[in-house]
């Protein structure tokens, strides 16, 4: 058996020639089950770009602690935001996915668009082997993390990596690490929350959430920080906003080691003593609604601030697959169709 795949010699010199957009997001566990959720927070856990610590200390800690008590838990998390059509990141991404070859099609773009998931399904390794079998050898890669982190983008990247490395034929390779500055994303994301403004009235306050990350991964020189602080920036300019209209936080802070401050729950919780108790939250690192939106921000963050003594609490939906942010995405990929 030969080291390296590759198409044969007929089929090959036919086929290639095309151009193939791969979107790229976290993942989803196939079912709400504890052992759909196992399988993959096993998968998740043990990338060493999401959990930096030694190996074998580590490995000890998620099998023999971790794998047994968080799958029942988190299932259980899972079904209060599971839908018909499944998991909510997986049913939004493969509309992100239509709507986006739809609207390169009809701009006369000849490109086919595919979706992978980090971890879980549909895999990198066998969406990256269909398109290796369709002949595509101008590969644009959009991971769908706005900004870069290493756990995330980086993650992205090495398994694209990890199997482009099996192939004979590499393909033309453009990856998209990052669009927290992006005009058309901040254009969207500033337009999704004046249309809820204009809708609901303009809050006390707007909490800006992002994912969490330690703390010590910026002092290692991750830019994820860095680039939150500019999105804020920019969207809140944006729309005109002073320094009282907004707080930006970070969410989903997991284990005992100081993350990147200040805490989401935390400062949704003081709130309402300082007198704010009408309040939106929006989630911009996330470029689809999921269970740390959903779940976490709101639910458990609104119980958060309506225990402290707040009284409007609200949720402004992820772009998800609004025509802006499918904009966006065409606009991120075209120069290298």
């Amino acid at each position: 058996m030969a080291r390296f795949s590759g198409l044969d010699k007929e089929t090959g010199h036919k086929a290639r020639g095309k151009t193939g957009i791969l979107l790229l997001n976290l993942g989803t566990p196939d079912a709400p089950t504890k052992s759909a959720v196992r399988t993959y927070l096993a998968e998740f856990l043990a990338d060493p770009r999401v959990v930096e610590i030694p190996k074998l200390v580590w490995m000890i800690i998620l099998h023999g602690i971790i794998l047994r008590t968080r799958p029942a838990k988190s299932a259980a998390l899972y079904k209060e935001v599971w839908t018909d059509e499944g998991s909510p990141l997986l049913a939004i991404s493969k509309r992100q996915q239509t709507n986006l070859a739809m609207l390169l099609q009809a701009q006369g773009q000849d490109a086919s668009v595919h979706l992978a998931m980090r971890y879980g399904s549909p895999s990198v390794s066998s969406t990256l082997q269909d398109m290796h079998k369709q002949g595509i050898d101008n590969l644009v890669v959009l991971p769908l993390y706005p900004q870069y982190a290493a756990p995330t983008t980086a993650s992205a990247f090495d398994a694209l990596a990890k199997e482009l490395m099996k192939w004979r034929y590499i393909p033309a390779l453009h990856f998209i690490n990052t669009y927290h500055d992006n005009i058309d994303y901040i254009d969207a994301l500033a337009a999704s929350i004046q249309k809820d403004f204009d809708q609901h009235g303009k809050p006390q306050k707007l909490v800006i959430s992002f994912h969490g990350m330690p703390e010590r991964n910026l002092h290692l020189g991750d830019p994820y920080y860095c680039f939150c602080m500019k999105t804020t920036r920019l969207v809140v300019e944006k729309l005109g906003f002073s320094e009282d209209d907004y707080v930006a936080t970070f969410q989903s802070r997991f284990g005992k080691a100081k993350w990147l401050q200040p805490y989401t729950d935390v400062t949704i919780g003081s709130l309402p003593e300082k007198g704010i108790t009408d309040i939106a939250v929006i989630c911009p690192a996330f470029s689809a609604d999921c269970l740390e939106t959903l779940e976490e921000i709101k639910g458990e963050n609104r119980l958060v601030f309506e225990q402290a003594g707040g009284k409007n609490f609200r949720y402004i939906e992820c772009l998800n697959d609004n025509d802006d942010h499918i904009n966006m995405m065409a606009n991120l990929v075209k120069p290298f169709l």
